[in-house]
């Protein structure tokens, strides 16, 4: 039986608390997810072959909206007895290959760009953070149609 993956949703500036319980909530549940899939590889493959298909679903859904596309921006400085949202959303991003859309029209309304939309717009540059992609609400509401279970930070 497949289930759906929970969609995070985060609102939350990256000041916020909730910004920062968002990225325990992934981190745990991803742990939790990945666990499980090993075991339940272990024992639906026991021949010792392996079969990695990458068409799997993501173990989690997340979407920055909001205040949350500040920490998709790769200039924002954090002091050093701080947690990093930016890098850390990064290195769950690479470890679980999730991806890690945000939402396009309120990134640039707070200055967060990417290429295409710096050209497009006639912005002086582009500050997208590696591994985060501006993205229409289209994609959260394709997201959100199968039986989501949808949190909000």
């Amino acid at each position: 039986m497949t289930t759906t993956p929970p969609l995070l949703l985060i609102t939350a500036d990256p000041s916020h608390p909730l910004a920062h319980l968002a990225l325990r909530y992934a981190r745990a549940y991803l742990n939790g997810a990945a666990d499980s899939h090993d075991i339940d590889n272990n024992d639906t493959n026991s021949t010792g072959s392996s079969d990695n298909t990458t068409s799997e679903q993501p173990l989690l859904n997340v979407f920055f909206y909001g205040d949350s596309a500040h920490i998709a921006n790769r200039l924002r400085w954090q002091s050093a007895d701080q947690l990093d949202l930016t890098k850390e959303w990064q290195s769950l991003a690479e470890q679980y290959q999730l991806p890690l859309p945000v939402c396009v029209s309120t990134a640039l309304g707070r200055g967060v760009s990417d290429v295409d939309n710096s050209s497009r717009h006639q912005l002086d540059g582009a500050n997208l953070a590696t591994g985060f992609t501006l993205v229409g609400l289209s994609e959260l509401a394709m997201m959100m149609q199968d039986d989501c279970r949808l949190i909000q930070f």
